[in-house]
């Protein structure tokens, strides 16, 4: 089991525990904020399963349907996730309503807060995990977890804070009104996570510093080369694509050629991990004196 897998596997786990604990501290207060952060709990462990079905699958090998592998089933589970937010949400909202219109005070509050914040330390421990190790091994689909249990930890905050300030001030509106605000955080966090997973299924290219790095490194190491034009690049999960027309010149050999193209490659592959790169090369004629000039 690859080192990914492990770690989504890991995140369901986690999941299930702070789950247990979050619908426990739901069970001896009734309290709707608290069954709000357990609701997310239920989508938590829910995307951490569809994250460790999706790197099974982007870990496959390249095949014959699948020449470019397997990368972009990464993004569907961030989608995914993003989807299961936003149903979240919305039930949520339904539970604050109905509180809404029949609040109580919570039962048994000291015991409430102490099981949702032993859920909530679990979860901020796990999160910054999974956004360092996601972003040190460019995986969407553990990025995405990774940012979802940080708006969990967020709202488990605020949930926590609001719980306690409802017997004090003995206004039991004060619950669903927290539970609303909420289900609001999680459904902004969702759209953000589709709208990044969906650049990623329409080949958005990487962040401008990492094509700024792409042109520099093509630049230095294309010693012998004329010019480097019509660079395109872009993300496919952890995969990054790489592919430019290399202008030579006219009487340069094939062989002078392909040494200038294995330079750049191993120098790209070499600062990027999983980096795929395709170089055409032309004759000088070709030359548009724009793009990448070689240094």
């Amino acid at each position: 089991m690859s080192r990914n897998l492990q770690v989504a596997a890991a995140s369901v786990l986690i999941g299930v525990i702070v789950l247990a604990l979050k619908g426990a501290a739901y069970w001896v207060t009734g309290s709707i904020a608290l069954l709000s952060d357990a609701l997310e709990s239920i989508i938590n462990v829910a995307a951490s399963l569809a994250a460790f079905f999706a790197l099974q699958i982007s870990g496959r090998p390249a095949d014959d349907n699948h020449p470019y592998g397997h990368h972009k089933a990464e993004y569907f589970s961030a989608v995914l996730e993003g989807v299961l937010i936003v149903v979240a949400s919305l039930s949520i909202l339904r539970e604050a309503y109905y509180g809404f219109l029949e609040p109580h005070l919570p039962e048994q509050p000291l015991n409430g807060m102490l099981l949702n914040g032993a859920a909530t330390i679990i979860n901020a421990v796990w999160c910054v995990v999974l956004l360092r190790i996601g972003k040190a091994r460019r995986s969407p689909a553990l990025i995405a977890d990774g940012k979802h249990l940080m708006t969990d930890v967020v709202t488990s905050v605020g949930v926590l804070i609001g719980f306690v300030l409802v017997p004090v001030t003995g206004w039991p509106q004060l619950d669903p009104i927290l539970a609303g605000l909420v289900a609001i955080n999680i459904l902004w966090t969702g759209w953000g996570l589709m709208r990044e997973s969906v650049g990623g299924l329409m080949d958005a290219a990487p962040p401008p510093d990492v094509v700024g790095r792409i042109r520099e490194l093509v630049s230095t190491h294309a010693a012998g080369a004329i010019e480097a034009h019509d660079l395109r690049t872009r993300h496919a999960g952890r995969m990054t694509f790489v592919e430019f027309h290399l202008v030579v010149p006219g009487d340069m050999t094939v062989a002078a050629a392909h040494v200038i193209c294995d330079r750049i490659e191993r120098a790209l592959e070499e600062e990027m991990d999983d980096t795929i790169i395709t170089i055409h090369v032309e004759p000088e004629g070709e030359a548009k004196h724009r793009g990448v000039v070689v240094l």
